[in-house]
């Protein structure tokens, strides 16, 4: 059978000869077997042979294999930033932990940029520069989600208002996914040249931590990007805004006593208290309205009652919003900008996502209305090219029974959201470094 294997391994390339020579060897008699570390070595190569052959080889799978391994330290470090929320503008531990990350891995690292902004820089050689951020504010929300890690931190807001603090938008997966794309590239120098500039940036949530950190001398002080790409969280969701059926419902109140009641039945509905809501893009979990009822007889009383209950119902069940009164409006420095991906890059990054993760994995979207300050970083007069992607969060079993109608699905900036970190980070870790890899290559 040795002699027999030989023949075929002459009209066979080098890889099918490894396999072929392996199989004989392990065919032959027991004093034709090679020392075991040989053969344990030749058995790894005859393994990655075999996927080749079957045309399952995966150029990213020592990625993939190096963002599992690291995974345990990846989720200690989310449950960290998770049970460690601080609101916009008050990052200091959170960022003074991104700085400590970079600074291990060799970064050259500066802080308080534009208030608690963290820049890293990484050379390593001629090449493109790459800008890679994360964004590190929670936001003033008590956390419901029920997780062992759960937040349970208060602290004080702007207005000087005691309030629950809670990752209810996915930065720490953010933070973590970032640290751990430091981490893979830190390890593959070998593999990459250029520049990285990795950036933790303050108040996202309130729009003003892009601008900051900009007028703070982001493009002068540091190298100035090629690219520059960053990742939010995409959660399907559908959500009944409170506070929209809350105005709604106050308005139609009104009609009750000027329309449904006979103006000879003395009668009055006030609505004396509104409250819901702890922040203006975060959409409350629940608004509670207090009413005063008066009429001078039972009939009448009953009647208001019946009344509130059909217009609250009714509310509920309609759609859209019929303005008959203009707010006042006022108008607060958060502007945030809209974010546009370079398309060139998207179309790229795009590919790399495919090649990394898979075709079934990786989907495009159509815009949306959400708000990112990430978009000033390509607003500037240097004219980067930006590309931000979103990132799956749901668990396989919670997604099949949204989709089924079974189960509604927290929105993001809800006391409920709380995605799934495993494989969220690990995807995400592969997908940032694949990308970063590409652009530096």
């Amino acid at each position: 059978m040795l002699y027999g294997s030989s023949y075929i391994i002459h009209h066979m390339n080098t890889k099918t000869m490894k396999y072929l020579i392996l199989t004989a060897v392990l065919l032959g008699c027991a004093t034709a077997l090679p020392a075991q570390g040989a053969l344990d070595a030749l058995k790894q190569e005859v393994r990655e042979d075999h996927a080749f052959l079957s045309g399952t080889d995966d150029p990213y799978a020592g990625l993939k294999a190096s963002v599992r391994k690291d995974y345990a330290y990846l989720e200690d470090l989310y449950r960290h930033y998770h049970l460690h929320p601080e609101l916009s503008f008050q990052e200091a531990a959170t960022s003074k932990r991104m700085a400590e990350e970079l600074r291990l891995l060799g970064f050259e690292v500066t802080e308080r940029v534009g208030g608690y902004g963290v820049v890293g820089i990484m050379r390593n050689g001629e090449g493109p520069t790459v800008l890679v951020r994360a964004d590190m504010d929670a936001l003033p929300i008590v956390e419901d989600t029920g997780l062992p890690y759960a937040s349970t931190v208060t602290t004080k807001d702007d207005a000087g208002n005691e309030v629950g603090v809670m990752h209810a938008c996915g930065h720490d997966i953010h933070m973590t996914v970032w640290t751990g794309a430091a981490r893979q590239l830190a390890e593959r120098k070998d593999q990459w040249k250029g520049t990285l500039v990795f950036i933790g940036q303050p108040a996202e949530e309130r729009g003003g931590g892009a601008k900051a950190m900009l007028a703070d001398g982001l493009y002068t002080r540091f190298p100035i990007p090629d690219y520059a790409i960053a990742l939010h969280g995409a959660y399907p969701h559908t959500t009944k805004d409170p506070v929209l059926l809350a105005s709604r419902i106050v308005v139609a109140l009104q009609t009750i006593v000027s329309r449904e009641l006979s103006p000879l039945e003395p009668a009055v509905v006030t609505v004396g208290s509104i409250h819901g809501g702890t922040k203006g893009n975060v959409i409350p979990n629940q608004v509670q309205l207090e009413l005063t009822l008066r009429s001078y007889t039972d009939e009448v009383r009953a009647a208001i009652i019946e009344k509130i209950k059909r217009i609250c119902q009714g509310v509920a069940m309609s759609a859209g919003l019929q303005a008959n009164q203009y707010p006042k409006v006022e108008l607060r420095d958060e502007f945030t900008p809209a974010t546009f991906n370079d398309p060139e890059l998207a179309q790229r990054v795009q590919q790399v996502f495919t090649d990394a993760l898979g075709k079934e994995h990786t989907l495009a979207v159509d815009p949306v209305m959400g708000g990112e300050d990430f978009g000033r970083y390509g607003r500037t007069e240097e004219k980067v090219p930006i590309f931000m992607f979103w990132l799956g969060a749901v668990a396989k079993e919670q997604m099949a029974a949204a989709e089924r109608g079974a189960l509604q699905l927290p929105s993001l900036h809800n006391s409920g959201f709380a995605p799934d970190p495993e494989p969220t980070i690990t995807t995400g870790v592969v997908a940032m470094t694949a990308a970063v890899l590409d652009l530096l290559k």
